[in-house]
C-alpha cells in the first residue's frame, strides 16, 4: 500500500507534462525547479531503486529520526537543572548500551538484504541486445559501438551561444554536440573505462552511477522504456572542467536507431552491415 502511494504521487508530474504537451521536453529526464524525491523513472533499476528507497529506508529513517526527537524532548523536560537540582552520578547502563549496539546492528542487516539483492540486480546485463563502452576524458565523453561495426563518437559540451543557436530546446550546461543515441525498450550493456582520471558515469533518471577508472572495465545495464532526451552529469571531481562534461542520452526507436548506426558507418567508412539487436546463435549439430 505504502508503495502504490508513492508510485502515484511520482506519477503526478507525468500527469501534468502529459496535459500539457509544450512542457513535456522541457521536465524530462532531468532535475526541475521545486522538486522533492528521484527523477522520473524509465528503466527496471530504478524502479526497484524507488521501491527500496519507498518501501524500506524512508520509514527507517523516520522511526530514527522520531525516536532521536523523542529522547531529546524527554531529556530537556527530566534531566534539566529545574527539575534535577541534585544531578544522578549513573554512569554505565548495562541493558542500554546493549540495546543501542545491537539496535544498530540490526538495522543495517535488513538494509544490508535487499541492498546487496539490488546491486547485484544492477551490475550484470541480463541477456543484452547490444554493448555500449564508455570511456571517460578530460573533459569529455566517448561512446564506442562494438556491435554496429565498433565506430565512436566523441560527445562534448556546446557553447552557450552554440546551443541558443543549434538546440535551444535543451537545457543550458546539458547540451552537446553528439548525444549517445540508444533504442528504446532494448537491454543494453554499459560498460565503462576512463582515458587519464577517475570520472563517474551517472543518469539519476536511469538508476545508474558508474566510477569509470583507467586500466579497469566497469559493467552496468539499462533498459529506457521512453523516447526522449536524458541527462546526467559526472560524479566524480575529475578536474577543473568537471562541471563542464554533461551526459546526454537520446532514446529513439529502433528503426531510427538503425538509420543512426548506417549514418554513423558511412561517416567511419564501415560498410559491414550491422544490426542493433542480437545474433542468433545456430545449434550446435
Amino acid at each position: 500500500m505504502t508503495g502504490q502511494f508513492f508510485r502515484f504521487w511520482k506519477a503526478l508530474p507525468g500527469l501534468a507534462l502529459a496535459l500539457l504537451p509544450g512542457a513535456a521536453f522541457a521536465e524530462a529526464g532531468q532535475p526541475v525547479s521545486g522538486q522533492i524525491g528521484f527523477q522520473d523513472s524509465v528503466t527496471p533499476i530504478m524502479d526497484e531503486i524507488e521501491v527500496f528507497h519507498n518501501d524500506l529506508l524512508i520509514w527507517i529513517v523516520s522511526g530514527i529520526v522520531l525516536l532521536v526527537l523523542a529522547l531529546l524532548v524527554v531529556v530537556i523536560v527530566r534531566f534539566n537543572a529545574k527539575a534535577n537540582p541534585v544531578p544522578s552520578r549513573t554512569t554505565h547502563n548495562t541493558l542500554i548500551e546493549i540495546i543501542w549496539t545491537v539496535a544498530p546492528i540490526l538495522i543495517l542487516v535488513v538494509i544490508a538484504i535487499p541492498s546487496f539483492r539490488l546491486l547485484y540486480y544492477s551490475d550484470k546485463a541480463p541477456d543484452a541486445a547490444m554493448t555500449v563502452k564508455v570511456t571517460g576524458h578530460q573533459w569529455y565523453w566517448q561512446y564506442e559501438y562494438p556491435d554496429q561495426g565498433n565506430f565512436s563518437i566523441d560527445s562534448r559540451i556546446l557553447a552557450e551561444a552554440d546551443r541558443v543557436k543549434e538546440k535551444p530546446q535543451i537545457p543550458r550546461l546539458f547540451a552537446v554536440d553528439q548525444e549517445m543515441v540508444i533504442p528504446v525498450n532494448t537491454t543494453i550493456r554499459i560498460i565503462g573505462t576512463a582515458a587519464d582520471v577517475m570520472h563517474g558515469w551517472t543518469v539519476p533518471g536511469f538508476g545508474i552511477k558508474k566510477t569509470v577508472i583507467p586500466g579497469r572495465l566497469n559493467e552496468g545495464w539499462i533498459n529506457v522504456e521512453h523516447e526522449c532526451y536524458y541527462f546526467g552529469q559526472c560524479s566524480q571531481i575529475c578536474g577543473q572542467n568537471h562541471t563542464y562534461m554533461p551526459i546526454a542520452v537520446r532514446v529513439v526507436s529502433k528503426a531510427e536507431f538503425d538509420k543512426w548506426v548506417e549514418q554513423h558507418k558511412k561517416t567511419a567508412g564501415l560498410t559491414r552491415p550491422t544490426h542493433f539487436a542480437a545474433a542468433t546463435v545456430p545449434a550446435n549439430r
